[in-house]
């Protein structure tokens, strides 16, 4: 769950206030309804989405949601999962009552251990959950995404100190303005890939 939570925290932070609840989405609908944990998710899924609607003016859609998400995280502690719960809880209630404050001040940032995060402090799996999020809100190749994480993960449990496939997932999550000659090149290392293993396979048949 700590990769999911930190990917969307950062993807957050990062502006992407959409983007943010599918980092967390897949991981919330396999947990059990009730659970801290699933209205833990619930609860910042639906602060995220209330950001979303009233920066593009939905007023009654923000303040819904808002409420909501604040009843979903009523029972957690002020502190869950390091994040700063009551902080989040605090901005939901301001938002409820007044979502055009949107336009006077900006969002709360979410923590984590009491570091606001964004995608330079995210290691490996959260990259790797945040590159694919964010190849499928912005309509870059999510294939060829899904397929790089693949590839890096086999790297690093080799052991392998220089991957193209980690170097250029970072990239892709860090450098937003990039984020197309970084997906055109992740696509040529992994044809190569695929490749080179089609013709080492092929050896054996």
């Amino acid at each position: 769950m700590d990769a999911h939570l930190r990917a969307g925290i950062a993807i957050y932070n990062a502006g992407g206030y959409h983007a943010a609840h599918d980092a967390w989405e897949d991981h919330w609908l396999d947990l059990e309804t009730g659970t801290d944990d699933e209205r833990f998710l619930h609860g910042l899924i639906q602060f995220t989405a209330a950001v979303f609607h009233a920066r593009n003016r939905n007023w009654s859609g923000a303040t819904g949601l808002a409420e909501s998400g604040r009843a979903y995280l009523a029972g957690l502690g002020d502190e869950y999962r390091g994040v700063d719960v009551a902080g989040v809880r605090t901005a939901l209630g301001a938002l409820a009552r007044d979502p055009e404050r949107i336009e006077r001040a900006r969002p709360l940032p979410l923590t984590h251990g009491g570091k606001t995060i964004l995608p330079t402090d995210l290691d490996f799996e959260s990259t790797a959950v945040a590159a694919e999020v964010l190849a499928e809100e912005h309509g870059h190749d999510e294939g060829r995404i899904e397929r790089a994480v693949e590839y890096a993960r086999a790297d690093l449990d080799s052991g392998k100190t220089a991957s193209p496939f980690v170097t250029l997932l970072f990239d892709f999550v860090r450098e937003p303005d990039r984020r197309g000659i970084i997906t055109q090149r992740l696509g040529e290392h992994v044809q190569r890939r695929t490749h080179r293993e089609s013709d080492v396979e092929g050896l054996f048949d």
